[in-house]
Order: C-alpha cells, then structure tokens, then sequence
C-alpha cells in the first residue's frame, strides 16, 4: 500500500440548498475549521449552492469540487451516484436537471396534501419560504414539523408519516443509476456510486450491478464512508480493482440532520487522503482532453 499524505478531504456533503442544515457557506468555513484541503458540495438533485460556496472556498483555501448526487431506482431499489466536477454552466445538463427535479416536486405536492389530511397546516409556499433555494425533500418536512410543533422530533416525522410506507410517503419516480451516469457525463463530470453498502446487496448481485455501471461509464466507487466497517471498505477496494474503478471517500455530512456524522471524520475514525482525490483530477484530466488513460 502507498504511503498517504496528511492532506485530507471529504468527498461527499451537503448543504441548506438540499438536505443538510449549513449553508455552502457555513460549510466551507466548517470545513477550514475541520483542517480539509479539500471538499466536494454533493447536494441532492441540485448545483445551486456551488456558486455560493466557490468564492469562499477560494479565500479559505479550501479547494472545492463541484458536485451532485442523483437518487435513482434499480430493480426497486435506491441507488444514489456522485457526480464531481460538474460543469454548471452546461445549458443541455441543466435542462435535464431540471426535468428531473420536476419529478420531485409534483411528489412533493402529494405529500403536502396527505399531511394536510393528518390536520398538519403545511403547504409547499410555507416550505420554500421557511428554507429558501432549497431542493425540498423530506428532510425539510421533517425539520419543519418539528420546529413548528407539529411533532416531537424528526425521528417521530419519519417514523409516523414521511418514513418509507408510512401514511404520508410518496415514492418519487426515478431515473436508473445507468441514467444517472449519462446525466453526469452529459455535465461533463465523472460518476461514482455512493456508499454501495447502504444497498446491503449480496456479492453477486453488486457484482452485476458494477458491470453494468462500469459499461454505462462509471468512473468508481465510494470506498471509504461513514457508515462502512474496516471489512466493507476492504471488499469495495478489492471490487474497485477488479473493475478498474477508481475509489472515492466521504462522510454524507449533512449537519444537524445527522448529527452523528462529523465533517471529514463521520463517526470519528474516518480519514480519506488527498491522494484520492489526486487521482479523480488525473482521470478528469485524461476524460476532459479526450485522452483514455488509466489512472
């Protein structure tokens, strides 16, 4: 194994401007504060907060990676793709963002009506005005349950109305993660599928799965997360090489929505080193003048 840098990074957060309660620029003074050289704003379905967190980033001395994560359905199954270095000025990929976030607003509007016949007095003008330039999902129904008084905390949110199956859930029509990956392309990005055991697949099937990835043009995988045990992230690296994958690593920091997450070192023992993201730039590179080069 090489030897690392000390330099760290996190591959994999959020801001207000989806799930997570920091603003992109809140998260980039917490990232300076947590000593990352560099960090990638991973919002869902959404590019917005980028150009808010760039300046910032930029005086901080924080080097920012421009991203996305798209939800998606495999087999009725969720299946989440990080995309890094999304081009934001690219009209034909912000045309399809666009259709796509669409599909998450008219179920936004279902849900609002099923609260509303629970007797809760919510409506989607109060959400947009309570958290302004956000991708409404149900982390901001939860939060404003639970701040208005609504419920007694977000876990009784989830676990009552807005929680898979419950009175209130709406399931949300998706692309495929093959989709995803020609989304991100289209962005002029690289993909990678996130944190592959939340998918609690068995070999075979993630097996299957990675290939079929791999030909839609998967650039890798997320190695090192949060959630995954020292064997998890031993198997994903071992997988990575198979496919001739390249390894990414983050927290899936959201701030006070999981409060358990810390930036940069998730539970406590997480430490992604630059040199990951070193050879994300080499392979951005190569993709970017055309060249196919392994990295």
């Amino acid at each position: 194994m090489p030897e690392y840098s000390q330099k760290l990074i996190d591959l994999h957060t959020h801001s207000s401007y989806s799930d997570g309660t920091l603003t992109p620029e809140e998260l980039m003074y917490h990232a300076k504060e947590c000593g990352l050289s560099a960090i990638a704003l991973t919002d869902h379905d959404t590019i917005l907060g980028i150009d808010k967190a760039r300046p910032l980033a930029r005086s901080l001395g924080v080097e920012l990676v421009p991203g996305i994560e798209l939800s998606t359905d495999f087999e009725h199954q969720e299946i989440h793709i990080l995309g890094y270095f999304i081009d934001e000025t690219n009209q034909k990929f912000l045309e399809k963002l666009r259709d796509f976030v669409d599909g998450r607003e008219k179920r936004n509007l279902k849900m609002i009506r099923l609260l509303q016949q629970e007797g809760f007095p919510i409506s989607l003008a109060s959400l947009y005005e309570e958290y302004p330039s956000s991708v409404i999902t149900r982390a901001h129904f939860a939060r404003y349950l639970t701040e208005h008084g609504f419920v007694k905390d977000r876990k009784t949110a989830f676990s009552k109305y807005l929680g898979d199956g419950c009175r209130c859930y709406v399931p949300r029509e998706k692309i495929t993660p093959f989709e995803a990956v020609k989304l991100i392309q289209i962005g002029g990005g690289l993909a990678f599928f996130a944190h592959p055991v939340l998918c609690r697949m068995n070999q075979e099937r993630l097996r299957a799965l990675l290939k079929q990835l791999k030909e839609a043009g998967l650039t890798g995988l997320e190695a090192l997360y949060s959630m995954n045990t020292p064997g998890d992230e031993k198997n994903l690296k071992h997988l990575a090489l198979e496919y001739d994958l390249l390894i990414s690593g983050g927290s899936d920091f959201h701030g006070g929505n999981k409060p358990h997450i810390s930036l940069g070192s998730g539970r406590g023992g997480l430490k992604i080193p630059y040199d990951i993201l070193e050879q994300i730039k080499s392979r951005y590179s190569a993709v970017s003048s055309g060249t196919n080069t392994r990295s």
